[in-house]
């Protein structure tokens, strides 16, 4: 499967691709607001960072108890009701008054249900798009994620300056019931890949399993780290230039959306196997030069740059499937995007706190040196597939 008109006539690969377009434009929309009404209440760039970001860092908890239903329950019930449960949980984001920690518990409750969400999601995509084209098929869906990002940060700007972030964050809660309606009445009804009653040890069980091989424990490595710490420099859009802040994360996903199409679609396999070091390279070093604090313009060139090595995923994600049983292939998604994830939490994280000490381009300087030697040191586990 090599053409777009191939992949939108497979069965049910729209509906899944509708749905997860809304989920993102949800996410992305409210994310925006909260970040803002938080930066805007405290004025701190770390609580402001972790507003955005902290669903990512409670990716760990469900990581290590929730992950084992990715397998073992059916995708459309689990698609639909997690829709449900981010709607609501959004919608209570915006109620007035609402003391800062009932904020981020919602925020981290959130975050630990997105982890299955992750999972079944990309564990049903290996269904529908068996073999070859799951690379293609998940390249559109991260193209949907620059997309709907794109779109989502536009909008979202436009949003909170004309209706406040609390009526942009409500305008998020009617997404993600869109995305409920898409999944209900699109996917059909599936059983559960793999048998079984989910439970927290067999979590741990699979979690360990996937981990003892030396090939993927390399491969989720370089899926978590150098990405996890440029998105950490990402999560200081905000104190960085905020009046720019939607404009940046606009550019960032317009760069991601170019990689992805480029290695989903055009670019032939005997390019892709050598491109997966220089393009994690890409990813980072583009940022370094905002420790000079160019013009708005050029900063804003660097992160567009910078973020087509996004695309160095897809082929970590290719890599993983290979090394992967067919029964294991929804947790083993889900571990890789809950473990992304969660560093993306915990850079975000580290961003606000080095922000809050230096200056926020000094900081994500000094994530981008840390992303560019975590990629030197993984990539002699990298080499062939064994």
């Amino acid at each position: 499967m090599r053409t777009y008109r191939e992949l939108f006539a497979t069965p049910e690969f729209m509906p899944l691709f509708l749905t997860s377009s809304a989920q993102i434009a949800a996410a992305t929309v409210a994310g925006l607001a909260l970040g803002t009404a938080v930066y805007t209440e405290t004025g701190s760039p770390l609580l402001s960072a972790l507003s955005m970001f902290g669903p990512s860092l409670a990716q760990v908890v469900g990581a290590t108890v929730l992950l084992s239903a990715a397998d073992r329950l059916p995708p459309r019930a689990v698609l639909t009701g997690l829709a449900l449960a981010f709607a609501l949980g959004t919608a209570a984001q915006a109620v007035p008054g609402l003391p800062l920690w009932t904020v981020f518990v919602l925020v981290l409750g959130l975050g630990v249900l997105a982890s299955l969400g992750s999972g079944v999601r990309y564990g049903l995509l290996t269904e529908i798009l068996p073999g070859e084209g799951y690379l293609l098929g998940r390249s559109v869906l991260n193209m949907s994620v620059g997309i709907m990002q794109i779109t989502g940060f536009a909008i979202g700007g436009v949003l909170v300056a004309a209706l406040s972030p609390r009526g942009t964050l409500l305008a998020g809660a009617a997404l993600y019931l869109a995305a409920a309606l898409l999944a209900r009445l699109g996917l059909s009804r599936r059983p559960a890949r793999a048998a079984g009653r989910p439970s927290i040890g067999e979590t741990w069980r699979s979690n360990a399993r996937l981990w003892s091989s030396v090939p993927r424990r390399y491969t989720y490595l370089a899926l978590w780290l150098p990405n996890g710490l440029i998105v950490g420099c990402e999560s200081l859009f905000v104190p960085y230039a905020p009046e720019a802040a939607g404009l940046l994360f606009a550019l960032a996903a317009l760069g991601m959306l170019v990689g992805d199409t480029a290695v989903g679609r055009f670019l032939p396999q005997r390019w892709l196997d050598r491109l997966g070091a220089p393009l994690r390279l890409l990813l980072a070093v583009p940022y370094l030069v905002l420790v000079l604090a160019p013009p708005l313009p050029v900063a804003a060139a660097a992160i567009v740059l910078a973020s087509i090595g996004y695309c160095s995923t897809l082929l970590l994600q290719h890599r993983l499937m290979a090394l992967t049983p067919p029964e294991l292939s929804g947790h083993a998604l889900g571990l890789h995007s809950a473990g992304m994830l969660t560093m993306q939490g915990v850079s975000a994280v580290l961003a606000g706190a080095l922000a809050q000490h230096t200056t926020p381009a000094i900081a994500m300087s000094l994530l981008a040196l840390a992303s560019l030697a975590v990629t030197v040191a993984l990539a002699p586990g990298l080499g062939a597939m064994p």
